[in-house]
């Protein structure tokens, strides 16, 4: 086992070789993008990294998938949050337990150099190795995190006050910066000013694609049935006749009869058939009724270019 404490003090010496480490960025679908490393030459392994990770639009809500420990083949250990949160043998100067759930490689805003944190459009994270055998990979994945908006451009760069990128011989080198211009959103449909009702709404009945727009599928999902003309009675999220192409019609009309008064907690109530994603009646509170409905009736056999195709709006 590795004397931790004396060990940590060296992760982020500085020097000046170039390395040819590049940060790779993957988009992972539903928010998540992975963070990687590539050391492009194979002569000597990354002993730490510092980075920043920032987003343009939104905010970094989570970060995953890392290792954590001295002996795993991975970057486990974080020296921004190692004092705080790992107690050293002082006999052995072995670490008995790596499980504290704060400790994580995000650096805290109040250390040197950082940025905001969890919750903010800007994360700082330190990684650095410590084995006897189980040496971490020339290339791999460092880490995912999490967005909360549905595009962005996500950018990776050194933290220069924190060490940048530090090879096995003390080194220190800049990595270029990497950049991803969409990250999938968390969900498909709006949870800013105006939606918080119908997000709750949308929520309870499980996320279903059809009240959702296609531009929140533009980074890779798969949505089963898209919504951008569901709120004004588009009901099947489909043009009927292969002619005519009409955007609301009989199909969308049966849809809204066989969900007629249901509640919410139905097991049989379509979603879809909510036109309006909104309760009808005080004490009723039926999801599908006469505002449904007239929403049909006035979307009845127009095409596309009559419907402006912006659903869902804002209450």
């Amino acid at each position: 086992m590795r004397k931790i404490v004396s060990i940590l003090a060296g992760l982020f010496l500085c020097g000046s070789a170039w390395a040819g480490v590049v940060i790779t960025l993957t988009d992972l679908g539903d928010g998540k993008v992975a963070i990687g490393y590539d050391a492009r030459s194979e002569s000597q392994l990354v002993r730490a990294f510092a980075l920043d990770i920032t987003a343009t639009d939104g905010n970094i809500v989570d970060i995953n998938d890392y290792y954590v420990g001295d002996d795993n083949r991975g970057y486990g250990i974080f020296p921004a949050n190692f004092s705080r949160y790992i107690t050293v043998n002082p006999t052995t100067g072995e670490v008995e337990n790596w499980d504290a759930p704060a400790y994580t490689p995000v650096a805290p805003p109040d250390t040197p150099g950082a940025l905001g944190g969890l919750g903010t459009d800007g994360i700082t994270i330190e990684m650095g190795s410590l084995y006897d055998t189980g040496a971490p990979s020339h290339r791999g994945v460092l880490c995912t995190i999490t967005v909360s908006e549905g595009t962005c451009r996500l950018c990776v760069t050194g933290n220069a006050i924190r060490g940048n990128i530090v090879m096995e011989d003390g080194s220190e080198m800049v990595p270029p910066q990497a950049c991803i211009e969409s990250c999938c959103p968390l969900d498909c449909f709006p949870n800013g000013p105006g939606y918080a009702r119908q997000y709750a709404d949308w929520v309870m009945y499980g996320k279903p694609d059809c009240w959702c727009n296609s531009a929140a599928f533009t980074c890779g999902g798969t949505p089963s049935q898209l919504g951008d003309y569901q709120c004004d009675g588009d009901a099947d999220g489909k043009t009927e006749g292969a002619i005519t192409k009409y955007r609301c019609g009989l199909n969308d009309l049966n849809i809204i009869i066989a969900n007629w008064k249901k509640k919410m907690g139905n097991p049989t109530l379509n979603p879809c058939a909510d036109i309006d994603h909104k309760p009808e009646g005080l004490i009723t509170k039926y999801r599908v009724s006469l505002n449904d409905l007239n929403r049909v009736i006035t979307c009845w056999k127009k095409k596309d270019p009559q419907l402006p195709g912006d659903c869902p709006r804002p209450e």
